[in-house]
């Protein structure tokens, strides 16, 4: 009992934010009226209303929760920097629209066979970048996996068979998974990766290999003195992490039913770095908010227009320019991001009124 007692103390904000999830669709249901399953016409279910508007919202945050939080087990945990991790969430989304389009299997068997083949690619992938260039360090890393993953993209962008930069529509799926007809499926597949890519992670970094990992992370000569071959270290992170950005891609082209150069671009690197920073490098929670709190904020002012008199202000267009803003002022107020600092000023005043 005391076990519990004792889970339940320490995971009560984890385990309300599971059940708030799990009842989302039903919640926007009791607030607005909109059926979480859409409006039905004849003999299929059309996605409309606004308890499928914010599914679909919050299934676009589970995809970019994964990556952000794949991407922190390297850059927070393990101190690896990487400006090519969208090599393996763009690949999570071709791989599984060419395997459904051109495969000739079934949707089902075509959706399964998928799923192994991203996972087996983008972990040897991971594997193969890291024994190349893991004896590289620091920005002499980045530089290489930014070339890497910028041939990715111009190879899909100029490839043929997925329609180069038009992209690849993935029609093939199953009906049951497919978002324009049972979106909320895809929801609750969605939020079952965002909880077991976080649950992996976290088990990962409190075992003995992520006590390495953060060796590495605070000194990598000190942890090769101490005997732990970092390399391997290294290799397990970013493969891991390779593996689980795939995920989140697989979802992000399961949504927009569609695989597109953009998704390997740099910019899903470096957005991916960005909401790490502002929600807090080297915490669980912190890429879960940054990703959160950014997507959220960018859904809210895309079309947004403020009238000042007779002055208007079209938010969407200056987007970019309102995000680099917040992201210095986040910078400047909360130096080790949101949860970073709060964690730290938690951690300051618990031991303050303990020496007391």
């Amino acid at each position: 009992m005391s076990r519990v007692v004792d889970f339940l103390r320490n995971h009560w904000l984890e385990l309300l934010v599971f059940v708030f999830l799990l009842g989302f669709p039903f919640i926007v249901q009791a607030l607005t009226g909109d059926s979480p399953y859409g409006v039905p016409r004849g003999e299929r279910m059309m996605m409309r209303g606004q308890s499928v508007l914010w599914q679909a919202i919050l299934i676009r945050v589970f995809s970019l929760a994964i990556l952000v939080m794949s991407y922190n087990l390297m850059f927070g945990f393990t101190g690896v920097i990487s400006f090519g991790h969208a090599l393996f969430f763009g690949l999570g989304g071709y791989l599984l629209g060419m395997i459904a389009e051109f495969s000739g299997f079934d949707p089902n068997t075509a959706l399964l066979l998928s799923i192994v083949v991203v996972l087996v690619v983008n972990g040897l992938l991971g594997f193969l970048i890291g024994i190349v260039s893991l004896r590289l360090r620091g920005v002499y890393f980045a530089i290489f996996t930014l070339a890497i993953a910028e041939m990715g993209w111009l190879f899909f962008r100029g490839f043929g068979p997925t329609n180069g930069e038009d992209g690849l529509n993935i029609v093939n799926l199953p009906e049951w998974i497919d978002p324009a007809r049972n979106r909320i499926v895809v929801y609750y597949i969605g939020m079952f990766l965002f909880v077991a890519t976080y649950v992996i992670i976290k088990r990962l970094v409190n075992s003995p290999a992520g006590s390495v990992f953060k060796a590495i992370r605070e000194n990598e000569e000190r942890a090769q003195a101490i005997g732990y071959n970092t390399l391997r270290y290294k290799l397990l992170s970013i493969t891991v992490a390779g593996m689980l950005a795939s995920l989140g891609g697989m979802l992000f082209a399961i949504l927009d039913k569609a695989a597109r150069p953009e998704i390997l671009g740099v910019s899903i690197t470096v957005d991916a770095l960005l909401m790490t920073i502002i929600g807090g490098v080297g915490t669980f929670t912190g890429p879960v908010a940054g990703a959160t709190g950014l997507h959220i904020l960018d859904v809210v002012f895309r079309d947004a227009i403020f009238t000042i008199g007779t002055f208007e202000i079209n938010i969407g267009e200056h987007w970019h320019l309102l995000l680099g803003f917040i992201f210095i002022l986040v910078v400047l107020v909360f130096p080790y991001g949101m949860v970073g600092t709060w964690e730290r000023v938690k951690n300051r005043i618990f031991n303050r009124d303990k020496k007391t």
